[in-house]
């Protein structure tokens, strides 16, 4: 078990070769008075202006989704992680995270609203000229003018570097001459404002800045979905479109700059959204489980449904303990690089790029819980779930999407293995000595000498043990596979699955520790509960998956001495789950919400 703690803020992926310490670690535990303050204005923003109006909202009703956001604008929940120089607010990153999750439980409002704030605005306030955001930024961070942002092509979605629209510079050299087309546009069909990204002399990828109205720039109807149905969703034409060469947005041929920089953030903000989801749909499901009566009783009182309800409740605390770890740290890091005299924008981007592993996995994880929680509200509802008329159904509708933009589930766990391994061989992340240490771990004697134990030292050693297991099934697969390690999309995802887990395991744990040393250990024995939960179940998922990754590239004694390796470091304490289930079950059911 590891002794030494680590005070500094880890870089990037560090975490899976150092240990962390509980009282360096930001919790949702962790907000202050504003913080809190925010989040109770957040959820009386979509209590009173957006939960009465879902139907028309829905509907698409001319005008209702702009009115909405710039009435978010005047609330000043536009403005509040812009730079006060443009009239916002100047909040850390922590609190913009905040606002996200907390105005995530809005259905299609929540997509309008973190696509305005997220990747209508931030290309321009991170990329732009100075002149650029002076014209830009104050309109969009008030909410008079929305924002939108286009990538992605009928041919081109994940491999957005392969977009067709072209730009060719005038004759006279004062205008762009855009021709193309942009598909899946969020925020469309009334932003005034749009980032396009378009190649210049056929190769320069390059980004823009498109005014509604400009000559030549034309829109189509709305696009008929499954779910976010009042999310403006349309496709951008582009016939000789004049742009002024001064709004081209960054460098000419840096377009893939702005684009997968902004992506960063946005993963980080999209777990947040999808987690105030979850937190609005388990509501209405226990709700509804108190109420409808079977055999007498409420069906809240059967086990199968306490089990739901404590699924949904530990995968929610789980997914929002690593959520703002890592908000933290993005933060801290923002702060380190201001003081080294960085600007505003560089500094950020820069921050959220060191943690880009942990953003492409808490997207994977916040859609995949959100995509579980409405599933199993659903299950709960029963045949009431099917209807519209239940709020349960759209939050199911409109979950769906979560696991395919800002990258699909399937590019950001490829992502979080390249980027990983790109980063151990260019020198950034040292694995190498402590994959040399779990194979001698491996090699060696299992210690059954009794240790003085702790409250928390067997889980604490536990999820250490699930870094070894990662570091000798991704050790082994990079030694076999080597530079085809990149044609194995399978292998790469079970080693991501097991960091996935991983994190979340040892940011769960390292909440619960940091609360019991405030509130003490009696006080906080459901918080022990799912977070022994979790683990204990994390610990059979991670042992598939390594297993599954060990089989496919491996065989003979290598094969039995790496999958003896995985079940040693994934064995578990026996935990009974089934009393800790109802325990956080029948918390939950007496507050009648989501209350941890």
């Amino acid at each position: 078990m590891p002794t030494e703690t680590v005070q500094q803020t880890l870089k990037g992926g560090e975490w899976l070769i150092k240990p962390s310490a509980p009282e360096s670690t930001f919790t949702a535990d962790d907000f202050s008075e504003e913080q809190l303050m925010i989040k109770d204005m957040c959820d009386q923003f979509l209590d009173m202006e957006v939960y009465p109006k879902l139907d028309r909202i829905d509907a698409l009703e001319a005008g209702l989704m702009p009115s909405l956001v710039a009435k978010a604008g005047e609330q000043g929940l536009l403005a509040t992680a812009f730079p006060e120089a443009y009239g916002g607010m100047g909040k850390d990153f922590v609190t913009s995270t905040i606002i996200n999750e907390y105005l995530g439980g809005g259905y299609s409002f929540s997509v309008a609203v973190a696509a305005h704030t997220g990747i209508g605005t931030l290309p321009i306030l991170y990329f732009g000229t100075e002149e650029q955001k002076q014209k830009y930024i104050p309109k969009l961070i008030t909410g008079e003018w929305a924002g939108a942002y286009g990538l992605t092509e009928p041919n081109s979605g994940s491999d957005a570097l392969s977009a067709k629209t072209t730009a060719k510079l005038s004759d006279d050299g004062k205008h762009y001459i855009l021709n193309g087309q942009k598909c899946w546009i969020t925020n469309g069909g009334f932003a005034h404002v749009y980032t396009v990204f378009a190649k210049v002399d056929g190769d320069k990828f390059t980004g823009f800045i498109v005014e509604r109205g400009t000559e030549g720039f034309t829109q189509g109807p709305e696009e008929h979905k499954m779910g976010i149905k009042g999310s403006s969703t349309v496709q951008l034409y582009f016939q000789d479109a004049k742009v002024p060469v001064e709004n081209v947005l960054g460098e000419i041929g840096k377009g893939h700059k702005i684009a997968f920089n902004i992506l960063n953030i946005g993963r980080l903000k999209l777990c947040a959204a999808a987690l105030g989801g979850a937190r609005r749909s388990m509501n209405i499901s226990v709700e509804y489980a108190k109420t409808r009566e079977q055999f007498k009783q409420p069906i809240a009182n059967f086990g199968a449904i306490k089990h739901k309800i404590a699924e949904m409740t530990i995968k929610t605390f789980v997914a929002e303990s690593a959520l703002y770890r890592t908000a933290a740290w993005i933060d801290e890091k923002e702060k380190e690089q201001l003081e080294s005299g960085k600007h505003f924008n560089e500094a950020l981007l820069s921050a959220a790029e060191e943690y880009a592993i942990e953003c492409a996995m808490l997207k994977v994880y916040g859609s995949e819980v959100l995509d579980f929680v409405v599933d199993e509200g659903v299950q709960i509802h029963g045949g009431n779930g099917f209807s519209a008329e239940y709020n349960i159904s759209r939050a199911y509708r409109d979950s769906r999407i979560n696991r395919i933009y800002e990258g699909t589930n399937e590019i950001n766990r490829l992502l979080t293995l390249d980027m990983t391994l790109k980063r151990a061989m260019g020198g950034r992340l040292d694995l190498m000595g402590p994959a040399m240490n779990a194979q001698k771990d491996l090699m060696s004697i299992p210690d059954f000498s009794s240790e003085e134990e702790t409250t928390f030292s067997r889980e604490l050693k536990l999820v250490a043990n699930f870094k070894k297991a990662i570091l000798i099934a991704a050790g082994a697969a990079v030694q076999k596979l080597m530079m085809k390690i990149e044609q194995e999309q399978e292998v790469l995802m079970n080693l991501a699955d097991m960091a996935i887990e991983t994190f979340n395991a040892e940011s769960v744990l390292l909440r619960v520790i940091k609360l019991s040393q405030a509130k003490g250990e009696a006080s906080t024995q459901l918080q022990q509960d799912m977070m022994r939960t979790y683990l204990y179940d994390a610990a059979d998922r991670i042992l598939k998956s390594g297993k599954d990754a060990v089989n496919a590239f491996a065989e003979g004694d290598e094969q039995r001495m790496i999958l003896m390796g995985l079940r040693r470091f994934t064995k578990a304490e026996p935990f009974n789950v089934k009393d800790a289930r109802r325990r956080i079950a029948d918390k939950v059911i007496a507050e009648g919400k989501y209350c941890f």
